[in-house]
Order: structure tokens, then C-alpha cells, then sequence
């Protein structure tokens, strides 16, 4: 397909895609419950760290776990009853363990830098942002590193396509129909596309991604293919090629 061509077939897409409707059966619907900057920004990461498998469950793990947390996540972290959490299961391989985990990060996080935007606005991209966030959360948790937080590696390595914290970065940053764009100091043209199986697997049929690894290399390959077709906002595809996938 030729370039014009193509970008008119992802634009068409992303219209048809990208509406309110979406909202209701995406995970994006939890970060809108609130009103609250913290709890928004704090329910966007934990919302995005379970999205995977199959969507409804993602929706009712996503209930049980801010039910968990009384429906004010950051109340329930600044007043310490997340210590209280037990291990029993939240989604999957993600456990009340795993969220006690995010809740003392957090913590950490806001006396550290005031809200989650300072902290990835602080450094010089996002991947590095991304990798400072898992170390404040790591220093937070004795040393700790969590599976659910991924390691983008260094500026020369693979590393992870960091699919979970892309798409939550993507909710915070993107002003849209769906997305929040709550975040002013990251540009849209910063981000990276939340890549995964599905995504991938339409971006190399599209002829957008030879590599065949899904890993951080991956994602900026296919964003930097994207940003042809948008500059301002490549990860706006991001809905284009997820609903090109679904319909086949």
C-alpha cells in the first residue's frame, strides 16, 4: 500500500476508533472515574500495570482493585491502609502483594516529587522516565524490583517495549476522545506506542515493522514509521491499528 494510501486507510481508522464509545470497554474508563489529579494519575499506572488477557476480565480485576481501595486510591495510600492488604488475587500473576508494592512506590513518589508528572518530566525522555519511575519504586520497596514494572534497559540495549507503561503514559499525555491529556509538560510527539502481539502483528502485515522481536527496538521502529504519517502525534495510531487488527 502506498504511503498516501496508507495514511489515509490509519486516519479513517482512528476516526472510527477513537470515540466515547470506546471508553466503556477499555480499562482508560478507570483514570476517568475520578476528578482528583493524584488519583487519576495513580489509577491510570495501576490500570495500564493489568492490562492483559482478555478485556472483560481486565475490567473486573480493575473493579476489584480499586474497590480495594475504596474508590480514592490516593486517600488509601497517604493513610497507610494499604499496608493492610493481604495476598489474595487482584489479575492473573498481579496479587494484593503486587499492589501494596505500587502503594508504598507511590508514596515515595509524591514526597518525592509532588505528582508523577514532575518525576517523568524530569528526565530527557521518556524512556528514561520510565526507567527513573522503576527505580523510585524499586527505592521505595528496599531494593526491590517488580515483575509488573518493566526495564527498558539502557539508551543501547533491546530491552522491554514497556507496552503496560506506554499505554498508561499515552492516557496521561494524549488529548483525545479517549485519552485524558491531563499531563502539559510531556509532548504527544515524546511518546512511544504501547506495542503489543496484536498491534504488532497488524504494523508488520501493514508492512510498518520488519523487526520481528516485540522489544523496545520494536517500538521505536514503528513509532518512528508512524510519526511520518503524524509527526505531532504518532501514538494516535495506536487505535488505528488495534481496531484494523480486531476487524481482521
Amino acid at each position: 500500500m502506498k504511503t498516501k494510501s496508507l495514511k489515509h486507510e490509519l486516519d479513517t481508522w482512528y476516526e472510527k476508533i477513537c470515540t466515547p464509545d470506546f471508553i466503556p470497554f477499555d480499562p482508560v474508563q478507570f483514570p476517568r472515574m475520578f476528578s482528583k489529579r493524584e488519583d487519576i494519575e495513580i489509577a491510570a499506572f495501576l490500570a495500564a500495570t493489568i492490562a492483559w488477557g482478555r478485556r472483560d476480565l481486565i475490567l473486573r480485576s480493575a473493579n476489584k482493585m480499586f474497590t480495594l481501595m475504596r474508590q480514592s486510591p490516593y486517600d488509601f495510600i497517604l493513610s497507610g491502609d494499604y499496608k493492610k492488604l493481604k495476598n489474595n488475587n487482584i489479575h492473573r500473576t498481579f496479587f494484593e502483594s503486587d499492589l501494596k508494592y505500587f502503594c508504598k512506590g507511590f508514596e515515595h513518589c509524591y514526597a518525592q516529587y509532588g505528582n508523577l508528572e514532575k518525576l517523568f518530566s524530569s528526565a530527557s525522555n521518556i524512556w528514561e522516565g520510565i526507567a527513573l519511575f522503576r527505580e523510585e519504586m524499586a527505592g521505595a520497596n528496599k531494593g526491590c524490583y517488580s515483575k509488573h514494572i518493566s526495564n527498558p534497559g539502557a539508551e543501547d540495549t533491546n530491552g522491554s517495549a514497556c507496552k503496560r507503561l506506554n499505554l498508561a503514559l499515552r492516557w496521561l499525555v494524549r488529548k483525545g476522545p479517549v485519552d485524558l491529556g491531563l499531563w502539559k509538560k510531556i509532548k504527544p510527539s515524546s511518546l512511544f506506542i504501547p506495542i503489543d502481539v496484536h498491534v504488532a502483528r497488524t504494523a508488520r502485515t501493514l508492512h510498518l515493522l520488519d523487526r520481528n522481536s516485540n522489544d523496545k527496538r520494536a517500538v521505536i521502529e514503528l513509532t518512528e514509521k508512524l510519526r511520518e504519517f503524524c509527526e505531532e502525534d504518532p501514538v494516535k495510531y495506536d487505535f488505528a491499528l488495534f481496531g484494523m487488527g480486531v476487524e481482521g
